[in-house]
């Protein structure tokens, strides 16, 4: 029995495909969990005028029972700052991330960073780390030297095993306000 050749390169080709895809798969899990450096870093000094600034608070799940919560499953978290207004930057001062008994687990600033008109930011947090257990949560704050459309920040967990996956996401809650 002699195989026909567009057998042979359809094999080629699975093969080259799932090796691309591992590749890639990797390399978005390497990726730093740091402000991406497009951001500008900023210096808040004392001529920095204050005209708007919230700090929002964001739950987060490292893992959710299931099964009659006999066992857990492991998320993946990204947090979302998303700049709503169409003109004007926004701020983010601060990036922290606190877990279930409310001990700080990491700062994801050294700076403050600008994040122009409608431009977004993220920080991710590993499936495989669960540190900060169920009741995790971001603090997010931000300022703006002039009144703005304010922000969309919301936290989207991802698990996926065999063929089954769980994706939800958790909007933030402004805790408090400021206006000048």
């Amino acid at each position: 029995m002699k195989l026909n050749p567009h057998f042979y390169l359809a094999i080629t080709f699975i093969f080259l495909a799932s090796c691309t895809s591992s590749q890639m798969s990797s390399k978005s899990q390497s990726a730093p969990t740091q402000a991406k450096s497009s951001h500008q870093v900023v210096t808040l000094d004392k001529n920095f005028k204050i005209a708007m600034g919230q700090t929002i608070y964001v739950p987060v799940y490292s893992y959710i029972y299931h099964d009659e919560q006999q066992r857990i499953l492991n998320l993946a978290a990204t947090l979302s700052i998303r700049n709503t207004d169409l003109n004007k930057p926004i701020i983010i001062t601060s990036v922290r991330y606190y877990d279930s008994d409310g001990k700080l687990v990491k700062q994801y600033l050294e700076q403050p960073i600008q994040l122009n008109a409608l431009a977004s930011s993220d920080f991710f947090i590993s499936r495989n780390d669960n540190s900060g257990g169920l009741g995790a949560n971001f603090i997010v704050e931000w300022v703006a030297q002039t009144e703005i459309s304010e922000p969309i920040v919301e936290a989207v967990m991802i698990a996926t095993e065999f063929q089954q996956g769980v994706s939800f996401i958790s909007p933030g809650k402004v805790i408090k306000s400021q206006k000048n």
